[in-house]
């Protein structure tokens, strides 16, 4: 899909002043060997407010804009994202009962539009996703979510792992599917406070975060058909999740 100009933060100075002022990036295109005072700065503002950055040769932003780019080009973000620590504290002090997502390499944007859809109806709060290896959060997926993006928590961390220490910090235990797990998905106890782990449709969860989950589960199925949408799958354990809270 191509980008809007009106998604890109163009220029060295203009950056800078967004970064400052607070407005949400997805990601920033860096020319490389690109230095400078003010390069040294957008990188600590980056790093500081937990934004990618990509190094990429100066015909990548030449092909974005043809406007004087300075060696930098910023996504803007459709989305504000929010510390995880933070989202935490919100929904326990609102009297709630954490309920939350986590995708793990997750590409898909309409996959990702519509886990966002489903998550919104069956009561979750917060999504959590990681500042690499995730379909971006674009028109596409805004699309997909109708709106659903833009009414749901969206957690972005640099660390998945680090974010399941945040969790179980915080007494959210932390589930994940597995072909091979003894318990159905019924079978879990989903009225405390909970985060699902939902992988990739091939590879599936990653084995090191994998290891760091409370408990595993299955979807049982009828047929010897292992392949379900991640987004369908997701919708299956949340509305399971649902119904044992609203009983």
């Amino acid at each position: 899909m191509a980008l809007k100009q009106s998604s890109m933060i163009i220029g060295r100075q203009p950056l800078i002043e967004a970064l400052q002022s607070g407005k949400a990036i997805d990601k920033i295109l860096l020319q490389k060997n690109a230095a400078g005072e003010v390069m040294h700065a957008i990188r600590a503002l980056a790093r500081e407010h937990n934004i990618p950055m990509q190094l990429v040769p100066i015909e990548k932003l030449n092909g974005l804009t043809r406007a004087n780019h300075q060696g930098v080009i910023a996504i803007a973000a459709l989305v504000n994202y929010l510390d995880l620590q933070q989202v935490i504290d919100h929904v326990v002090s609102e009297g709630i009962t954490p309920l939350f997502l986590m995708l793990d390499g997750v590409t898909d944007v309409r996959n990702i539009g519509a886990i966002a859809r489903t998550a919104v109806c069956c009561g979750a709060q917060a999504i959590i996703i990681p500042d690499k290896g995730v379909g971006a959060l674009n028109e596409e997926a805004m699309k997909s979510s109708a709106g659903a993006l833009e009414k749901i928590h969206i957690c972005r961390v640099n660390s998945l792992i680090k974010a399941v220490d945040t969790l179980h910090l915080n007494g959210i235990a932390v589930f994940t599917s597995e072909m091979r797990a003894e318990k159905n998905v019924f079978d879990l106890t989903m009225i405390d406070p909970c985060c699902i782990i939902m992988g990739d449709e091939g590879r599936g969860v990653q084995p090191h975060l994998a290891k760091s989950a409370d408990a595993f589960f299955k979807i049982p199925m009828a047929a010897k058909f292992d392949s379900l949408n991640v987004s369908v799958a997701t919708g299956m354990i949340l509305y399971e999740a649902m119904k044992q809270r609203m009983q």
